[in-house]
């Protein structure tokens, strides 16, 4: 439930789109997410700092050849 409602804010929902454009299936896309939200859960808990979701959701790098 807690990554279905996450749904809502705009980092969230692009990390999920991206998952589905990829192939993906609902499903599983759903469960990366909350996989992603959980570890950004763990971090903020060890190291004590306060939740960013530009931080946890910045948008993805492309590297150059």
């Amino acid at each position: 439930m807690w990554a279905f409602a996450a749904l809502r804010s705009a980092g969230p929902r692009a990390h999920y789109d991206r998952r589905r454009d990829g192939g993906e299936r609902h499903t599983a896309a759903l469960r990366n997410l909350f996989n992603k939200l959980l570890g950004c859960l763990y971090h903020c808990l060890q190291a004590g700092m306060l939740y960013d979701p530009e931080h946890a959701f910045a948008s993805p790098v492309t590297m150059a050849a």
